[in-house]
């Protein structure tokens, strides 16, 4: 990310360059067969032009016909030995980014050194180059000399030798840094001119051509505080990210971009909770609203801290209307619709809503308790499906009513008991069937009378009074027959998927001859290729287990197994 920042151009791109360790010089003269400069722009000297040797002769005093240099000064000064800088980027949090880098053959103390972070870069491969360059710039006058000369071909980038000093170490090579050119003709103003003649001088700066020269870069813009922004993406889309959970914004006073998928870098966006895959994610959706801070005010490190409505994207609810309410509401994603978890605090009417669009899944992993002072009212518009795996108890203290619209099927694997206090009274419209593997036994204290067609026989303390138009003992007959039950094992419920959150079939299924009502003769079959046995399957398509398989060899109407 890269912003240029109330800075002029020129400031934008020497920052720029400074940071990369590259200067610029201007090389006068004919370039493309026109009278202009070239701007150059390099990082290193190796290709800096040559200029004539110079002599240098302190003693003209300036006054001299010939070209040389009538004033070099040198000097050494005390600067960091080392550069420490760190740097931190979430892609790898734990990593330090630290980088050193010493200078060598220092004539002071070794340990003198400057430290800074950010270092701004977010990875070694420019790390370590960012360091060197910061080094060579904080050094680049540590030795320095300066000097005055009447040679106009004098130019910043250029390297000249200097000859005829008095210290013959300073007869050597030099790297041109800074020139000021002063010119005097007063000639030019005719009557006002005077009789000074023509005169010309400069003054310069330079180091040994042997040492790097870097400019160090003093301008760094500083965002004032947060500003805002628009959230941007794709036409079309509703919510842009990747796989950071960062967005895309555009700022009130771009006048370049367009609210798109490039309008800048991504951001990454402040969430009330970060941790390892737990926490808080609520990703600002394209148009919203976000307000959008600044790391150490460093205009190339945005960060979205916040959130707020305006004029277009409103609260959920009307305020002050509703001002007691605290609402998470979300919005179906290119669809119409919503999920919302809403507190209401105002006095009597405290409330705690849940709406759920589609499917509301919950998970417990260990207890659930639920205390309910009052009513409890549950509304289900279509099937209800629910497995206790161990047991099961309901106490009502008061009445129980149960309605069933169409048929109602129990099957208990153990002992079935009931236990009535007063009367037990039931009524069947069409048969009421009884049927035990061994015995039934019918108990009455008083009275005991079966009825029927007409006849009865009835048990109590006076005896055993039968009625009927004809009596019958071993004179031939036979029993009634009940059309036997046909009990039909309950469908399990899905199973929770948390991820999703979505629902699948449990695996534990019940005995497919009893699937939705079918009786074992409804069962559906694959046809094994090559075999004429019958394999029972799960009608949507489960494996079954334990003593859900029926094998029927043979053809149609075989024997069965």
């Amino acid at each position: 990310y890269c912003v240029q920042h109330r800075e002029t151009d020129l400031q934008f791109l020497e920052r720029l360059a400074a940071e990369e360790g590259w200067h610029y010089r201007y090389q006068h003269g004919s370039v493309d067969g026109e009278e202009q400069p070239a701007l150059i722009l390099a990082d290193h000297h190796g290709d800096a032009p040559k200029l004539d040797p110079v002599t240098c002769n302190t003693k003209a005093g300036g006054s001299t016909k010939q070209a040389c240099v009538f004033q070099f000064a040198y000097e050494e000064r005390v600067k960091a030995a080392s550069v420490a800088m760190k740097d931190y980027t979430f892609k790898n949090p734990a990593y330090a980014l630290m980088h050193e880098q010493s200078a060598g053959g220092v004539n002071h103390r070794e340990d003198y050194q400057h430290y800074d972070y950010p270092g701004r870069y977010k990875a070694d491969a420019s790390g370590q180059p960012f360091t060197q360059n910061k080094l060579d710039a904080l050094r680049n006058d540590a030795a320095m000399a300066n000097g005055k000369s009447n040679r106009p071909d004098f130019t910043p980038g250029a390297k000249v030798e200097l000859q005829d000093h008095d210290s013959q170490t300073l007869n050597r090579e030099w790297l041109l840094t800074a020139i000021t050119h002063t010119g005097n003709q007063p000639q030019a103003l005719e009557e006002e001119g005077g009789s000074e003649p023509t005169s010309y001088h400069n003054t310069f700066s330079a180091i040994p051509a042997d040492k790097t020269w870097r400019p160090l870069c003093n301008h760094k813009p500083v965002m004032d505080g947060p500003q805002m922004a628009l959230v941007t993406g794709p036409e079309g889309e509703e919510i842009h990210c990747d796989q950071y959970g960062r967005v895309k914004v555009r700022f009130p006073w771009d006048r370049y971009s367009k609210n798109d998928e490039h309008s800048s870098a991504w951001l990454r966006v402040a969430q009330g909770w970060a941790g390892g895959q737990y926490g808080f994610m609520a990703l600002p959706r394209i148009g919203h609203e976000v307000i959008v801070s600044f790391l150490d005010g460093d205009p190339d490190q945005p960060i979205i801290t916040g959130r707020t409505y305006h004029a277009t994207n409103t609260p959920p609810y009307a305020l002050p209307e509703h001002k007691t309410r605290t609402t998470l509401k979300t919005k179906t994603h290119k669809g119409e619709g919503s999920n919302e978890l809403r507190f209401e605090d105002e006095a009597g009417e405290e409330q705690i809503y849940v709406h759920a669009q589609k499917d509301l899944d919950l998970l417990t992993e260990n207890n659930r308790t639920e205390v309910i002072r009052n009513d409890s009212h549950l509304t289900v518009e279509n099937h209800q499906f629910s497995h206790i795996k161990a047991a099961d108890h309901c106490t009502t203290d008061g009445e129980n009513r149960l309605s069933v619209g169409a048929d109602c099927s129990q099957t208990v694997g153990g002992t079935y008991h009931q236990k009535t206090a007063r009367t037990m009274a039931s009524e069947a419209g069409t048969e009421v069937h009884h049927k035990a593997g061994a015995k039934v036994v019918l108990d009455a204290g008083a009275e005991l009378t079966i009825s029927g067609g007409g006849s009865f026989i009835k048990l109590d303390p006076s005896g055993v009074t039968l009625s009927g138009p004809g009596i019958k003992i071993n004179s031939g007959g036979s029993p009634g027959s009940g059309s036997g039950q046909n009990t039909v094992a309950p469908e399990l419920p899905a199973v929770l998927d948390r991820d999703r959150a979505a629902m699948q079939r449990s695996p534990e299924l019940g005995m497919v001859s009893q699937r939705k009502g079918a009786s074992p003769d409804q069962t559906e079959f694959e046809q094994l290729p090559g075999s004429d046995r019958k394999l029972i399957i799960d009608v949507i398509g489960g494996h079954l287990e334990r003593d859900s398989v029926e094998a029927v060899k043979g053809s149609e109407g075989g024997e069965s197994v």
